[in-house]
């Protein structure tokens, strides 16, 4: 058996803005890394089969979650440091609010939407 360590931070310091590199296979899915400018909130994303951890590692950014039972949308503020699991089949999407670096892990498959409520039709 092999084990390697990695470093998110030095995968995205080498890395174009935006640019999602992943950093390992997990679970069916990925361990995967990116920065970006404060701007625009990202489109829709959700995962049916599995929760996702996003971490900021520096940054700040608002995280809007579409409850899988229909209810309002949640948001929570997560600063450099800290992480948020959202919960699997939950739309959610991000707003960054200044300069970001941040790692997500995610054992599963994505799907995207660009729907003003992507849990209607």
């Amino acid at each position: 058996m092999k084990l390697k360590a990695f470093d998110p931070l030095k995968v995205v310091a080498d890395s174009a803005e935006m640019a999602f590199n992943q950093i390992a296979e997990f679970d069916g899915g990925g361990i995967g890394a990116f920065w970006s400018e404060a701007g625009e909130t990202s489109p829709w994303e959700m995962h049916p089969d599995c929760d996702e951890l996003i971490h900021v590692m520096e940054g700040a950014v608002t995280l809007e979650v579409l409850p899988s039972d229909g209810g309002p949308s949640v948001t929570q503020h997560i600063k450099s440091g800290a992480y948020c699991v959202v919960p699997q089949g939950c739309w959610h999407r991000q707003t960054l609010l200044k300069r970001t670096k941040e790692m997500y892990l995610t054992p599963g498959i994505t799907l995207h939407s660009s729907a003003a409520d992507p849990r209607v039709g």
